[in-house]
């Protein structure tokens, strides 16, 4: 039977162990749907776990939700549970906690107060006028080797228990989720309704990995990005990820951002070789703009042109196209090679301001409060306008339960969102969405899907910058013929094309009118987004006016 999304299973617990029924819950959601990937480990910790008494279950529960692996076992006092030590003990046995970790310095001055420390570690010169942060870089150089907490801290009644499942942990939370950036606190945000979701109905097979081995792929690129970050040897990293057999689109596009990243450190070191070569081997969007640069940087002229051609013919998006065009004038002249001839582009009209300098507000609401008038009002929108529009109208499209694009209650977007093929796996839902236009029946869809989807959490609704009388006023103001344009946008690119809109939309409603103003400080100029959209805002005659401030006391 499909689950629905967006409501956690209720519990017959006491309801203090809210925690510890969502743990379950998920724990139940892996056994359905991952048995075939679950280890034998995993199976058994997963037995083992429900075996426990609840005291025990929750203490678990609550370490691995807290942060860090070492804890005071005094610090782990819950009311709900009871007396922690009892409750530690099965733990203890199984091996999923430990007493006698060892703890680096950094570990223990994480768990002792600064009096804890001065009294423990006084024999190595700390004294009582340094900080924290003073001690610990002064008894780093005396005490560098880890050891247990009794060593540490010789007589201390203390007790420290560490956590030895972390990996385990990690794994099931990523195959829950589908990624890492989501944790177990999602279940109590959706609880306590801070945040609401969506409900798609699930099939028991839906999940986002099909192979242990995708699992393994992503926790190895995830470890790969963490050197990385950390300032590892780019060579290290690298030989980290190059034996990795990524075979879905999902992990391959996660190693290709990891390498592009790479080439755009090595670029900022002037690496420029180096660069090249990671860019070379690199599919991600960007990667063969970056090539081009690089080859221009080193003086390679020839292949620039030549790659640049191959980027013109067929563009991987308006942002390549859009920076291309000027690489291959720049090209063009060095090599003499005949110009691109090119359009010009229609120049949007222009409103040239000298406003006083405002104490708090942004350039943008000041602009708004000048142009505002009670039968012409102004609205500060940017991206959120259009975007509300379009994920209210093809709600239902964006939603929809098409394979392996939801797969567990916490979803805020369908995982392929960016996807090439997003737009075409939805193809009739979002033309039978589109349909709406065509007469005035869209305005009853965005009002109907505004009022019974008002809080949840969607790609493209900003709730808090969409009140009913902007809404109201942007149904009689904006014209289908725009509203489609502006949709089919887009769909052919969401990343790229949900940014760079103009700062403020002008209404004038009795006339059933508008105009969309960008906004421009001192010193400001339009950057590429913004003169894509102000480019085909031109071609389909819609009205947008660039609105340059200068401070009247400048």
């Amino acid at each position: 039977m499909p689950i629905a999304t967006g409501t956690p299973m209720q519990s017959q617990l006491d309801p203090r162990f809210y925690y510890l029924a969502n743990f379950r819950q998920a724990l139940t959601w892996l056994q359905k749907r991952y048995a075939d990937l679950l280890s034998e480990t995993e199976h058994e910790f997963v037995r083992q776990f429900f075996a426990l008494d609840t005291p025990s279950q929750a203490l678990l529960v609550r370490m691995i939700m807290r942060k860090g692996s070492h804890f005071r076992l005094s610090k782990l006092s819950y009311e709900e549970i009871g007396c922690a030590r009892l409750a530690v003990t099965p733990l203890l046995e199984a091996g999923w906690v430990r007493h006698d970790a060892e703890l680096s310095l950094e570990e223990l001055f994480k768990l002792l107060r600064k009096d804890e420390v001065l009294q423990h570690l006084a024999g190595h010169g700390s004294r009582k006028s340094q900080n924290k942060s003073e001690l610990l870089t002064q008894l780093t150089e005396t005490c560098a080797e880890p050891r247990a907490f009794a060593a540490w801290c010789p007589g201390s009644e203390e007790q420290i228990v560490s956590l030895t499942i972390d990996a385990l942990c990690e794994r099931l939370r990523l195959m829950f989720f589908g990624n890492l950036r989501q944790d177990w606190s999602e279940f109590v945000l959706a609880e306590l309704g801070i945040f609401r979701y969506e409900r798609v109905e699930l099939t028991p097979d839906s999940r986002a990995f099909r192979h242990r081995a995708d699992v393994d792929c992503y926790l190895h690129l995830q470890r790969s990005r963490e050197q990385f970050e950390a300032g590892e040897p780019l060579a290290d990293v690298l030989q980290q990820i190059s034996a990795l057999v990524c075979d879905t689109p999902f992990l391959a596009a996660r190693r290709n951002k990891l390498l592009f990243r790479m080439g755009q450190q090595l670029e900022r070191e002037a690496d420029l070789e180096g660069a090249l070569a990671f860019y070379t081997d690199c599919r991600y969007v960007g990667a063969r703009l970056r090539q081009i640069r690089v080859l221009e940087r080193l003086g390679r002229p020839e292949q620039a042109y030549k790659l640049t051609l191959q980027a013109i013919q067929e563009p991987e998006n308006d942002a390549e196209a859009q920076a291309v065009e000027r690489a291959l004038t720049r090209l063009a002249r060095q090599l003499g090679q005949p110009l691109p001839g090119k359009a010009k582009p229609i120049p949007p009209a222009r409103i040239d301001l000298s406003l006083p300098r405002p104490e708090a507000q942004s350039v943008e609401f000041a602009v708004k409060a000048h142009l505002h008038e009670p039968d012409a009002p102004v609205h500060y929108v940017e991206n959120s306008l259009i975007c509300s529009l379009f994920g209210l109208l093809c709600w239902q499209a964006i939603f929809a339960p098409v394979p392996g694009a939801f797969f567990h209650p916490f979803h805020t977007a369908p995982v392929d969102l960016f996807s090439a093929d997003f737009h075409t796996q939805r193809e009739e839902l979002f033309a039978s969405c589109m349909a709406h236009l065509d007469s005035d029946a869209y305005k009853q869809v965005i009002r109907d899907n505004y009022t019974a989807k008002f809080g949840i959490q969607s790609p493209f609704v900003f709730w808090a910058a969409l009140d009913q009388t902007l809404l109201e006023q942007a149904l009689d103001c904006l014209p289908a013929a725009h509203l489609r344009a502006w949709f089919k946008r887009l769909l052919v690119d969401i990343k790229a094309n949900r940014a760079g809109m103009p700062d403020l939309i002008q209404f004038w409603p009795a006339e059933q009118r508008y105009r969309m103003i960008e906004v421009k400080g001192p010193g400001d100029r339009l950057q590429d987004n913004q003169r894509r959209w102000l480019a085909f805002c031109a071609e389909h005659g819609m009205p947008v006016d660039v609105c340059y401030v200068q401070w009247a006391d400048a």
